[in-house]
């Protein structure tokens, strides 16, 4: 009896903590970026551009991108998102 009274009331303690809340900010491109259409524009502008299979905004501050060309080559680059060049 006495170990049950124990459990439920831990169980009642961890319930009364609130959660801490997340303080750090998303991750998100800088306030002068391009729009991701103006970079979507600039590759499918690329020699052989086929189609883009997938981009996604990371965290270190570039758009990893992810296109296919019409000889059916993976290419992945990473582009700044201010200039919309690929990142060397």
């Amino acid at each position: 009896m006495t170990r049950m009274i124990s459990g439920l009331a831990l169980v009642v303690l961890l319930g009364a903590v609130p959660a801490q809340a997340q303080t750090k900010e998303p991750a998100v491109p800088p306030q002068n970026s391009l729009k991701l259409s103006e970079i979507i524009a600039k590759i499918e502008q690329r020699d052989q551009f086929h189609y883009i299979s997938e981009i996604d905004w990371e965290s270190e501050g570039y758009y990893d991108v992810t296109y296919y060309t019409s000889d059916k080559a993976k290419v992945e680059i990473k582009v700044d998102p201010v200039s919309g060049e690929p990142r060397l």
